[in-house]
């Protein structure tokens, strides 16, 4: 295995800001949370990311399994099946995107009021 120097994600340079990017964008925060309890078909997964457009949830999830976090499953069926799910890897995102999921849920309303009163000062 190569030898990589310290990553720094603060370091404009750095390549792991590539990794950082990916994990915080909302819809794989959504597509990883949505796969933690199992393998899932397109359309079931896309059902439980509500909101989600086919091609965004198609980008993400090439995405996701670009960078190994997720892999697909072909089944020699007719009609075909394909199933999504967390890689090793990918389920070692579900901890730290949950606690940001319910960081959000829970501190929603301080959210609100503190935009609220930021706006009537401007």
């Amino acid at each position: 295995m190569p030898q990589f120097p310290a990553f720094d994600v603060m370091t404009a340079t750095c390549p792991s800001r590539t990794s950082l990017a990916r994990i915080a964008n909302k819809w794989t925060a959504m597509v990883v949370i949505a796969l933690s309890a199992g393998p899932l078909r397109f359309g079931d997964l896309r059902t439980s990311v509500d909101g989600i457009s086919a091609k965004v949830l198609t980008d993400t999830l090439r995405d996701l399994e670009r960078d190994g976090l997720v892999t697909r499953h072909v089944y020699g069926e007719v009609p075909p099946r394909v199933e999504y799910e967390l890689t090793e890897l990918g389920r070692t995102l579900y901890t730290p995107l949950r606690a940001i999921a319910h960081w959000a849920e829970e501190h929603f309303t301080e959210v609100l009021a503190a935009r609220e009163s930021y706006d009537a000062r401007q």
